[in-house]
């Protein structure tokens, strides 16, 4: 059977349609049920689903997720105000909607992530394939997803450094990339500062993360 632009859109909106009651207060991580999966191109032609829930794609599948809460943008401006301090910042960092992707099946936005000028040369002009540091701030609906599934691609996609924020627990999980996996995170309380590996002069202050100033 063949699939359509049309076609695909039309099942998709019409299963995001079906989430119309629950999307209002959903706070998980859910797929589409659809049998067929989505190439990079057919994922791009789709509408973006309703009631700020985000959209992306790994191997084919479509994850949605809810969107940010109040809470969560904070945190992520605290992390801009604290990484742009960087002199060790030489590239360029990313926020939403900017995305990581590669043909044929995935794309993904992280809330926030930096490319080296040396990773950029190395990638093909107008792609963002990966990304030296990935900063993912998780929430109670979202942490399984972002630690696992989402996880697991970023080191496939050779994302050298990845940090899980905590959002709850007010922590943040540092992994770094090594043969092609991470290794276990080392987790950073109040009290703790992170240093990077890709960047080796920043320090971060839990503390000031989750707005202890």
């Amino acid at each position: 059977m063949s699939w359509g632009i049309t076609d695909l859109r039309n099942r998709f909106n019409g299963f995001v349609k079906g989430l119309g009651s629950l999307s209002v207060t959903m706070s998980w991580v859910t797929t589409s049920p659809l049998v067929k999966t989505y190439t990079l191109e057919e994922f791009w032609a789709l509408s973006d689903p309703p009631n700020r829930l985000k959209a992306e794609l790994i191997a084919g599948v479509i994850y949605l997720s809810p969107g940010s809460s109040p809470a969560h943008d904070d945190i992520v401006s605290r992390l801009v105000r604290q990484l742009m301090t960087d002199p060790s910042l030489r590239g360029q960092l990313y926020f939403p909607r900017a995305a990581i992707w590669v043909p044929d099946s995935t794309h993904l936005e992280p809330d926030l992530f930096y490319v080296s000028a040396e990773t950029e040369a190395q990638m093909v002009p107008g792609r963002r394939t990966t990304a030296d540091l990935v900063i993912e701030v998780i929430s109670p609906g979202s942490a399984i997803y972002d630690r696992n599934t989402k996880a697991d691609t970023y080191a496939k996609l050779g994302v050298k450094e990845l940090w899980l924020v905590d959002e709850v627990a007010e922590n943040v999980e540092v992994r770094t990339l090594v043969k092609g996996k991470f290794a276990p995170g080392k987790v950073f309380a109040k009290g703790d500062s992170v240093n990077s590996l890709v960047l080796p002069e920043l320090t971060v202050e839990v503390s000031r993360i989750f707005g202890d100033e």
